[in-house]
């Protein structure tokens, strides 16, 4: 992008500078031509008026009369009445300049000066414009790596969030370019990441509330037939027990669809060593806390893996941090450690803490939906971030609200997952 733009700056400008350029030089050789060709002109017309004079008052013609008016160098052929002709100045062989005018009583004056003065001159003239040419070029292309610099770099930057949104990663990019096009354009992809955010989280949740009302009522309707396959009459037993291996057979087509659902929706997610990542999340956000007084206290076993997206994890765990950094006070911690989730899935957990005075109990309940926000602000943040690490298929909770501690819960890769870095990026239910 950068190279077409300064390209195509480049070009128009070598375009304006040629067809300004060529025409300047040669007018400006045209006019040093006539210039001289005006001086020498004048200069014989005063010769000629001079000895006309002479010649009208009857008296001799003498060169020596008008030696001031040539040129130094140059030739005088003064051609008089009856193929009379004299001469004053040396002989000049080669390229000349030559102007002839008429004697009123019969004769001409032809004054000539050797026509290298004037050629270097025109060289002079046509170097100074090729001078102007080269600098008008050179700061053109000044002002075309600017102008590409200028725009190719916020065009990168707006692609490579249009690729990260694409990619699930629905983090907000507070840059501005200054220029009202591509502004316009960052806050729309703002708007899109905080809406596909939004939509993200809803989805979850209504999986997650049709999952719970379906595993409730299988679970109702398999007790049922357990009740009628110990019932006496053997052919009614036998059908509520074929009826009962439906159940539990669509129970476990109801968990792989699920299992799937996750897995495709964290497509991008990989095995993170969270050692070195909140490590170097923790680095980005000491600097802040530390202008504000206080501290950043990390806790992280060496080893421990997660399988995130690491960029939403850096922006979810950016929230909290941020969150910690204008609502809390005194130190803020992020630990990690291994923990046990729903339905015995093995988990990471992952806490940010500080020691302010909490979340108000009215607002704990509502404190991850969009626009609700203690003391001001815009209310998106938690949002985004419990948005973020759902789509990877973990949970962010608000585990205490005095003092406010909120708490990752992540999956573990598997060891196959491991060993192969990446993550499958398309699943199929079964």
């Amino acid at each position: 992008m950068r190279r077409r733009i300064l390209l195509a700056i480049l070009l128009a400008v070598a375009v304006t500078a040629c067809a300004l350029g060529i025409p300047l030089g040669y007018a400006s050789f045209q006019v040093v031509e006539s210039l001289t060709r005006e001086d020498l002109a004048a200069r014989a017309q005063q010769i000629a008026a001079t000895l006309d004079d002479t010649i009208a008052s009857g008296q001799p013609v003498d060169l020596s009369d008008v030696q001031l008016a040539v040129p130094t160098g140059g030739r005088l052929v003064v051609e008089l009445a009856a193929g009379e002709e004299r001469t004053l100045g040396p002989d000049l062989p080669g390229d000349t300049v030559t102007e002839e005018v008429p004697i009123v009583h019969q004769g001409r004056v032809r004054l000539s000066v050797d026509a290298g003065p004037m050629h270097t001159r025109q060289a002079q003239v046509a170097a100074l414009v090729a001078l102007v040419v080269i600098g008008t070029v050179g700061i053109g292309t000044l002002v075309a790596m600017v102008t590409a610099r200028r725009l190719a770099r916020p065009l990168r930057h707006v692609a490579d969030r249009a690729s990260r949104l694409g990619a699930g990663d629905f983090r907000l990019d507070r840059t501005r370019y200054d220029v009202a096009e591509l502004d316009s354009v960052a806050e729309a992809l703002d708007t899109s990441a905080t809406a596909l955010a939004q939509l993200v989280q809803r989805e979850r949740e209504l999986v997650g509330d049709v999952s719970h009302q379906l595993r409730s009522r299988l679970t109702a309707l398999q007790l049922r037939l357990e009740t009628l396959v110990a019932i006496g009459d053997e052919e009614a037993a036998a059908e509520a027990q074929a009826a009962l291996e439906q159940a539990e057979r669509l129970a476990d087509v109801l968990d792989d669809m699920l299992a799937a659902t996750r897995e495709a929706r964290a497509a991008g997610a990989e095995p993170v060593d969270l050692g070195r990542e909140l490590v170097t999340i923790a680095d980005e956000w000491r600097p802040p806390l530390r202008a504000a007084g206080r501290s950043l206290k990390v806790k992280v076993p060496q080893g421990l893996l997660a399988k995130v997206s690491p960029a939403r994890l850096r922006e979810a765990v950016g929230v909290l941090l941020d969150n910690a950094l204008r609502h809390g006070a005194g130190t803020v911690s992020l630990s990690a450690r291994s923990g046990d989730g729903a339905l015995n899935t093995e988990t990471v957990v992952i806490e940010v803490s500080d020691s302010g005075g909490g979340v108000p109990d009215e607002l704990a309940a509502h404190i991850f939906e969009r626009g609700v926000s203690g003391s001001g602000s815009t209310g998106l943040g938690l949002a985004l971030a419990r948005a973020l690490i759902d789509s990877d298929g973990g949970r962010l909770e608000l585990s205490t609200a005095r003092p406010p501690t909120f708490t990752l819960f992540l999956p573990v890769p598997r060891a196959a997952d491991v060993r192969g870095v990446r993550w499958p990026t398309e699943r199929a239910p079964r």
